[in-house]
């Protein structure tokens, strides 16, 4: 089962070992088995390579932790070997013991134990939270090169999962079971030394309950990894169909779909609830086989104690020593082991974090754009193979042009926008920009020479003027009244409490959806790439408004190659020329007056909407 991709969320529990049958058939039915939408889980060996480089990457934080501890579990040693000699003294010359000076001793080795424990802990936490923070920074890193078309693919529900649910599982493993793993581990080779001194036979019979902690974790740790991965994508499944739901909710309305929603959470849910049993299930039997595996060795120290203290082997100081160094063992195994059970989980997010690695990356062919000409050569794209969406798109847009696409919905405008934008590269032909392919270009590279806004955007949690400086973080704030002002936005925006400084975004002033989209496009009016890509970008607001926009938007963009992808038509009578798509094909090219002439299927759209407004 090692490096089995996402689509393991869909297999049943009894891949694994035994569960429940019900779910599978009601997941099958609402097609929750598909997986081909999702992100991948990185490997095992992905996981555990990536595990050993934070290790290697935060070494000098481990041996600080790991010498920390061993002076406090070597102070914490000398109590046990302090009382044991006290009671040995008893019993050979009661009158010469020295209870005072053994109370010493151990008070003063406790203290010290406090102490260094204290700081263990401390620097246990600090490189927790290093640990964690490297782990953060490169996700993010990955996350913001995944090309749209993967984020897209993966859904909303499945993208959230891992960024919220995983990332907290990772922080509880990163920041918590790395350091006190350490910790245990240091502890435990402490007091077997300590007991090794003390009287070597002891070591084979504190070590008598190894081989059942052996068997039962060999057995638990065969199943629970995929186990809890598999859980991990189930809840990323329940999640996607929860959030997918709750953003669709009056598409579900208008299509009177709502029992059908309701079938598929309860699938997902299910479906979710039946791994968390399953894991559940798994800990219920390793436990009780762990605990009792601590118990045996006390009473065979005791046996074997008793025995060899009749046979005048060892002293009465040497057993109660080794007795209250295997009751020692106890914590640093069991939160060895607790921990190797938290870890399971931690390793199961972090695969699905780690996922993003394995998206293919992007391909990349550089070169520099002579001039910015854009050039369409017979260009085909499918979503799914076999049904092509463009259908042999061949065009030429000189610099300067305004052109305006129109056509039916689902004609292809908004993929032809994506292609031209180099969001993604065609299935066939090419899409140039002075003569390179803007799809294989980098994509700081080619967001110098085109920018795409669509009617979807974001307002990110900061002040406005983060927000719109987001394209050009040189800008002054001159800079960025004119671009307000060149989108019909410095009015509303002069009337916030703290001008550009106001907080926006989650927390912040509350924008509505059209304030939103005028942001988006200041934010284009700054970056000034030379051809711009513009999908409905101005949908939101009313009619009157956005002609008004278009205006001001045209005076300050004179000179560059705008693409609009147009949603009113009154965008298409004001361009230079208007390009009709249809079936994913151009039906028609030229003027608005050249193509009214034609009474072809522009003409009809226009006269359809001129009726309609």
């Amino acid at each position: 089962m090692k490096g089995k991709p996402v689509n393991e969320a869909y297999l049943p529990p009894s891949a694994f070992a035994s569960p429940p049958k019900y779910t599978q058939l009601i997941a099958k039915n609402f097609g929750l088995e598909r997986s081909s939408s999702r992100l991948p889980i990185a490997t095992l060996t992905t996981v555990n390579r990536e595990m050993l480089a934070l290790i290697k990457q935060h070494r000098k934080g481990f041996v600080v932790v790991a010498f920390l501890q061993l002076v406090a579990v070597s102070c914490a040693l000398v109590i046990p070997r302090a009382f044991g000699n006290l009671l040995g003294g008893l019993t050979r010359d009661p009158r010469h013991v020295h209870i005072l000076l053994t109370v010493c001793i151990a008070g003063s080795a406790l203290l010290l134990q406090t102490i260094f424990a204290y700081r263990t802990r401390v620097k246990a936490a600090i490189l927790g939270e290093f640990i964690l923070s490297s782990l953060r920074e490169r996700f993010l890193e990955r996350v913001v090169e995944l090309p749209p078309s993967v984020v897209e693919r993966a859904g909303s529900g499945e993208l959230l999962s891992r960024t919220t649910t995983d990332i907290d599982h990772i922080q509880w493993a990163v920041r918590d079971a790395f350091p006190t793993i350490t910790i245990c581990l240091v502890e435990i080779a402490s007091i077997l030394i300590a007991i090794a001194f003390t009287a070597p036979v002891f070591i084979a019979v504190v070590l008598v309950g190894v081989p059942i902690v052996s068997i039962t974790t060999k057995r638990y740790l065969n199943k629970s990894p995929q186990a809890y991965r598999v859980e991990s994508s189930s809840y990323a499944l329940m999640n996607s169909v929860l959030v997918e739901s709750a953003e669709s909710g009056r598409s579900i309305d208008a299509l009177q779909l709502g029992q059908d929603r309701i079938e598929r959470s309860d699938a997902a849910l299910g479906r979710w609830l039946e791994w968390e049993r399953y894991t559940l299930r798994l800990r219920t039997l390793w436990f009780p086989s762990i605990e009792f595996s601590f118990i045996l060795p006390l009473a065979a120290v005791l046996l074997v104690g008793a025995h060899l203290y009749n046979s005048s082997s060892l002293t009465i100081a040497q057993i109660t020593t080794c007795l209250l160094y295997s009751q020692m063992l106890i914590n640093p195994l069991e939160g060895t082991l607790m921990w190797v059970d938290e870890l399971q989980s931690g390793k199961a997010s972090l695969s699905r974090l780690l996922g993003i690695h394995e998206v293919e990356e992007r391909e990349i062919r550089d070169s520099d754009p002579q001039g910015h000409q854009v050039k369409g050569e017979e260009i085909r794209f499918s979503y799914k193979e076999g049904r092509n969406v463009l259908n042999g798109l061949s065009f030429l847009v000189d610099p300067g042009t305004r052109i305006a696409v129109v056509g039916p919905s689902g004609a292809g405008k908004s993929t032809l926008g994506k292609l031209l934008a180099g969001i993604q590269p065609p299935t066939q032909g090419r899409v140039t920009i002075g003569g390179s392919e803007i799809g294989y270009l980098p994509v700081e590279k080619a967001r110098t020479h085109v920018a795409l806004v669509t009617q979807e955007h974001h307002i990110f949690e900061g002040s406005l003027r983060e927000n719109i400086t987001l394209a050009n973080p040189e800008a002054s704030d001159e800079d960025v009244w004119n671009a307000l002002k060149a989108v019909d936005a410095d009015d509303w925006a002069r009337l916030l409490s703290d001008g550009l400084m106001t907080n926006v975004g989650t927390g912040g002033a509350r924008l509505l959806a059209p304030q939103a989209q005028q942001i988006a496009l200041a934010r284009l009016v700054l970056a000034d790439p030379q051809t711009l890509i513009l999908d409905e970008a101005t949908s939101l607001l009313d009619q009157r408004a956005a002609r008004h926009l278009e205006s001001s938007l045209s005076a300050v963009l004179t000179g560059r190659t705008v693409i609009a992808i147009a949603h009113r038509l009154q965008t298409a009578h004001d361009a230079d020329v208007i390009a009709v798509i249809e079936d994913g094909k151009i039906s028609e090219w030229g003027s608005h007056d050249e193509l009214m002439a034609t009474k072809g299927a522009y003409a009809q759209l226009w006269n359809s909407w001129r009726d309609e407004n």
